[in-house]
């Protein structure tokens, strides 16, 4: 393969990231998700999904409760707890796979771990809550860090940007350099540029273009383009009509760098990715070559 490759091992779990492509599977224990319109809401939903995904060959689970929409409000620790915790613990009994956290809590961070997540992804890139880094350094596990330009109520209200690759660029390495002086192992951060948050559509398609460009900061890439409005809005579709648009973003975001990449449809990023590492690889097999 192409590019860099990185090994994550923490707890019982390692990810060989670079050979090959992974697939983290979208959970949204939420009843506003932009996506799925909360069809995961209720729990057995949920549950039932998340299996789901790891059959259909989902690498990490990566489940939420609190929707980061454009324009969405906060809701509180406690009722984030209630959503996420039961799936996470009963996910946690079923998978060998890792579970990601999607949170900016520290709090919801810390009882997830406990209940059987492994993983945590701050859309914040540790902002929103100071004490998300004593909790990730001392757990020990990936931490996702996001670049978002404002919040979710505001993030697309007018993203404006001078240099747009750069200014991204900045804010990751920050947001590494301030995790990691709190402790967090650099070989446990995971970067993702926020497709959709704090960007227009011209932006979003830029990132993807240049998404080659992250590699200066010596981190897998996690690239996060499911169902976006960017897609929409060059098709004409609704979320849920988005998929094959959403494998076209996947597709051209693996061709320039992406480790992991966070989709809602697993089952058909799964035979994508597996075309486009085929096609980087320049062989049928993995260690073979081609005829």
């Amino acid at each position: 393969m192409n590019g860099q490759a990185f090994l994550l091992s923490w707890w019982n779990y390692t990810l060989e990231l670079g050979r090959t492509t992974h697939i983290m599977g979208v959970l949204n224990v939420t009843p506003d998700s932009f996506s799925d319109g909360g069809i995961y809401f209720q729990r057995d939903k949920a549950i039932e999904h998340g299996l789901s995904m790891a059959k259909d060959g989902a690498d990490i689970i990566d489940v939420g409760a609190e929707s980061t929409r454009p324009y969405s409000e906060k809701i509180s620790a406690e009722k984030e707890l209630d959503r996420v915790i039961p799936v996470i613990q009963a996910l946690s009994k079923d998978l060998e796979i890792p579970i990601s956290i999607d949170t900016c809590k520290a709090e919801v961070a810390r009882q997830a771990l406990k209940a059987g997540a492994s993983m945590i992804n701050d859309i914040s890139a540790l902002r929103f809550d100071p004490e998300m880094i004593p909790v990730a350094a001392e757990a020990g596990v990936p931490v996702i860090l996001m670049h978002m330009q404002g919040k979710p109520r505001d993030m697309q209200t007018n993203p404006t940007y001078k240099n747009l690759i750069p200014e991204i660029l900045d804010f990751l390495k920050s947001a590494m350099d301030k995790g990691m002086a709190g402790g967090i192992r650099k070989d446990m951060i995971i970067v993702d540029p926020g497709i959709g948050f704090g960007k227009t559509f011209d932006h979003n398609l830029q990132i993807i273009r240049e998404l080659g460009a992250f590699n200066v900061l010596e981190r897998p890439i996690l690239l996060g383009a499911s169902n976006k409005a960017f897609i929409g809005h060059i098709l004409k579709k609704e979320p849920h009509e988005r998929d094959t648009g959403t494998m076209a973003a996947v597709a051209a975001g693996v061709l320039n760098g992406a480790h992991i990449v966070r989709v809602h449809n697993v089952k058909k990023t799964m035979e994508t990715v597996k075309m486009i590492d085929a096609i980087k690889r320049g062989s049928v097999e993995e260690g073979k070559q081609s005829d």
